[in-house]
């Protein structure tokens, strides 16, 4: 009995190596960003009407999102990224109000009672895989809240005050203060893990690892990240065996490039930054600033092809508090979709949710009536083309190049596709821009929003004009769009999302039928010869 027990032990662990997500897998998904308590009420519940400006629970829980996945994957996203799961303070309300986010975290190896049982996350995580999609959760390590420099610990994950760092504030622009020292402030603190601490390390590592199993979690966003000593990391997300992408905040390419060196993969604030002082209306428009990013970005990352790109956040100002301009949105997804990367879209961002920073950025999706906006149109169709180009070409893995630069357009080329973008605007201009291509004369390209050829003229050039504002044009040759169900072509069936990020199996579409390595399909089948007499017994 204790043999046929311990193969079905190891037989489980082998086959949830198996399914683990990789960053070669996560390359070709896009992801939705959801705040829990923000995103859908649960079914039959009165109409809340969520001023965020309370800053406490609105009623949004983990089946309520599992109610209302339609309409995420209808977009085209293949992954969905949750805020934290994990317990959170228990307590008196605070200066800064409850602690709906889940970044508030007091026991990490406990459920957020308020989102829901572990039955609910379960059947959340469930539905994404059989809808071929994947699930990120967030996870707070670096800190624990609490009320005082001085809090009692004997209610968190980890008990001893000696796993803390004692209290300092930060001294910023001090790496060793950014790691040691306590975030937050004096009315509500942030007591900083010590990560360095062996039986800290010990008790992180054992219990990511019984969360992504129990959870079946491919994907993890890792707050605060540059706030923890980089050699901490690779032990656990070894120990999460799954795809971990840490929060690096600030535009140092060389620090974030640093933390991309001890996990997978990292917010891309740089380009963020770059993105927003070069498209937004009123703003610098510096594309040149933006090249110089993207240059810096291929020569410093690891790998650019799975940095997250972002417009907006949890912790940033909505696109449409900072830019008056819609098209200037517009050029900025396109960029952030047709370029190096996995795009994030935060919760919102598809129905233009205009709040500034915290809370005003946390708005509540119901009054929108989740509707099908322009903003939400172009998203779908970006996503539907991407997902055809992950699946059918080695887009995803090829690198970004720059065609043309002018004083407002910069045109961009990722494998065969060209996206011309531009910041002067939703009024028509009397201006056009030259795109020198790699297309042969005659050559007719396709924009993949409007459906209007464009003939590929001498010298490659293509002209992109702005006679009817300034909208974003991704150009492809017309004959590589059969099967992509877009501009009249029909939708080959067959194409699903697979797990690759690039050219594969068109047949796979869940997380379950990634492939078995060969190294763990021979260890199955050598555990059941194995085992086999005792099976029968």
């Amino acid at each position: 009995m204790l043999n046929l027990q311990l193969f079905l032990f190891i037989l489980s662990h082998l086959s949830y190596c198996a399914l683990a997500a990789t960053a070669d897998q996560w390359r070709g998904r896009s992801i939705y960003q959801v705040v829990t308590d923000r995103y859908a009420l649960p079914p039959n519940a009165p109409n809340s009407t969520c001023d965020p400006g309370q800053q406490t629970w609105c009623g949004g829980t983990w089946n309520s999102i599992t109610a209302n996945l339609d309409y995420i994957q209808n977009a085209g996203f293949t992954a969905v990224w949750i805020s934290p799961v994990s317990q959170n303070w228990e307590g008196p309300r605070t200066p800064y109000g409850d602690a709906y986010t889940g970044y508030w975290v007091q026991d990490i190896s406990q459920l957020n009672e308020h989102f829901g049982t572990s039955d609910d996350l379960k059947a959340l995580s469930s539905a994404l895989h059989s809808r071929g999609m994947y699930l990120m959760v967030d996870v707070v390590i670096n800190n624990v809240m609490a009320l005082s420099t001085k809090p009692d610990y004997s209610n968190y994950f980890l008990k001893d005050a000696s796993q803390y760092h004692p209290y300092c504030p930060v001294d910023w622009g001090n790496r060793t203060s950014e790691m040691n020292c306590w975030l937050g402030d004096t009315k509500v603190t942030l007591p900083d893990v010590n990560t360095t601490n062996p039986t800290v390390v010990s008790a992180y590592q054992q219990w990511i690892q019984q969360f992504v199993q129990e959870y079946s979690v491919d994907g993890l966003r890792i707050d605060a990240a540059k706030h923890v000593n980089a050699d901490f990391w690779p032990g656990f997300c070894q120990a999460a065996g799954i795809f971990c992408m840490g929060e690096v905040f600030g535009n140092d390419i060389g620090e974030c490039a640093e933390y991309q060196g001890v996990m997978d993969s990292v917010l891309n604030y740089p380009i963020y930054d770059a993105l927003v002082q070069a498209f937004q209306i009123p703003g610098p428009g510096n594309m040149t600033g933006l090249v110089e990013v993207m240059k810096q970005s291929q020569q410093s990352y690891r790998d650019v092809t799975v940095l997250g790109n972002f417009l907006e956040n949890q912790d940033n100002p909505r696109w449409t508090n900072i830019s008056v301009d819609p098209q200037s949105m517009y050029n900025a997804i396109t960029y952030n979709f047709m370029s190096d990367g996995i795009p994030i879209v935060y919760y919102g961002q598809e129905q233009r949710l205009n709040g500034n920073n915290d809370p005003w950025n946390r708005g509540p999706l119901w009054p929108t009536g989740y509707v099908n906006s322009s903003t939400y149109q172009l998203i779908t169709t970006l996503n539907t083309f991407r997902n055809f180009l992950v699946n059918t070409t080695d887009w995803a893995t090829s690198n970004t190049s720059v065609l043309t630069i002018g004083p407002n357009e910069l045109a961009i080329m990722k494998g065969s596709v060209i996206s011309v973008l531009t910041n002067v605007g939703s009024p028509p201009q009397n201006s056009s821009i030259a795109v020198y291509t790699p297309y042969p004369q005659s050559a007719a390209l396709l924009d993949i929003f409007t459906c209007v050829q464009y003939a590929v003229g001498s010298n490659g050039a293509v002209e992109v004009s702005y006679a009817s504002g300034g909208q974003a044009v991704v150009l492809i040759p017309s004959v590589y769009l059969a099967g992509s169900g877009l501009c009249g072509y029909t939708k080959n069936a067959n194409i699903k999302v697979n797990n690759k990020g690039s050219k594969g199996s068109l047949e796979s579409s869940a997380p379950a039928t990634a492939g078995i390595p060969s190294l763990i399909a021979m260890a199955l089948v050598s555990l059941v010869f194995a085992t086999s007499s005792i099976l029968v017994s």
